[in-house]
C-alpha cells in the first residue's frame, strides 16, 4: 500500500511539475484588459504560431487583440498542405472574420519549425521596430517557443508568454491520455535538447 501511495505522490509531483514548467504565462496575474504596471502593459505585438490546435492559437490571439494588448498581430506559420495556402494566411483569415483588420495583421508564411518561425518572425519585429511581444501557443508548446524567440530577439524584443491552457490537444486532464503524455514528453526533451545544441 505505502508503493502504491508513493508511486501517485511521485505522479502527481511529475504530472505538476510539467504543467507548470511547459506552460509559462506571464499575464497570469493580470486582468483580461492591460494595466500599467509591467508584465500587464500592452505589448508592441502579438504573435501566434501555428502548430497544434492552429484555430485555438488564432482566437486567443484575436482575444487579446480585441482586449487591446497590442495593436499588431502576427501569424507564423508554413502550410502543411503545400497545396493549400500557408497556415499564417489561414489564421489571417480567420482573424479577419473576427473583424479584425487586414491592416493591423503581418504573416510570416515560410517558418515550418518553431526554430524557422522565431528567425523568420524577428526579422519582422525589426523591420517594423517592435520592441515588446505577447508570445501564444498552446500551452504544452509555450516553454520552448518562449526560449526559441528570446533567444532570437538577443535583447532586442522583450517576450511575453501567454499559453493557450486548453485546446483539442491539450488541456488540465493531459496526463489521463497517451497523446498527453507524448506531447508533454516530446517537448521536454526537446528543451533539454535546445539547452545543449537547439532544436527545430
Amino acid at each position: 500500500m505505502k508503493t502504491v501511495i508513493a508511486g501517485l505522490v511521485a505522479l502527481m509531483i511529475i504530472v505538476l511539475g510539467l504543467s507548470t514548467y511547459l506552460a509559462p504565462n506571464d499575464l497570469s496575474e493580470c486582468n483580461d484588459t492591460p494595466g500599467s504596471v509591467k508584465p500587464c502593459q500592452p505589448a508592441d505585438a502579438i504573435v501566434a504560431v501555428s502548430g497544434g490546435d492552429t484555430s485555438a492559437r488564432t482566437r486567443e490571439a484575436v482575444k487579446l487583440y480585441q482586449n487591446g494588448w497590442a495593436p499588431k498581430l502576427i501569424f507564423s506559420g508554413a502550410a502543411q498542405d503545400k497545396t493549400g495556402p500557408s497556415n499564417a494566411e489561414a489564421m489571417r483569415r480567420e482573424a479577419r472574420s473576427s473583424g479584425v483588420p487586414d491592416d493591423d495583421i503581418i504573416t510570416e508564411e515560410l517558418g515550418a519549425t518553431t526554430k524557422q518561425n522565431a528567425d523568420n518572425t524577428q526579422d519582422i519585429l525589426e523591420r517594423n521596430g517592435v520592441s515588446s511581444v505577447i508570445l501564444v501557443t498552446s500551452a504544452y508548446h509555450q516553454r520552448r517557443a518562449g526560449l526559441e524567440f528570446t533567444k532570437r530577439a538577443a535583447g532586442t524584443v522583450t517576450v511575453y508568454n501567454h499559453p493557450v491552457m486548453s485546446d483539442k490537444q491539450w488541456s488540465g486532464f493531459w496526463w489521463l491520455t497517451p497523446s498527453g503524455w507524448y506531447l508533454a514528453l516530446s517537448e521536454f526533451v526537446k528543451i533539454m535538447l535546445f539547452f545543449v545544441g537547439g532544436t527545430r
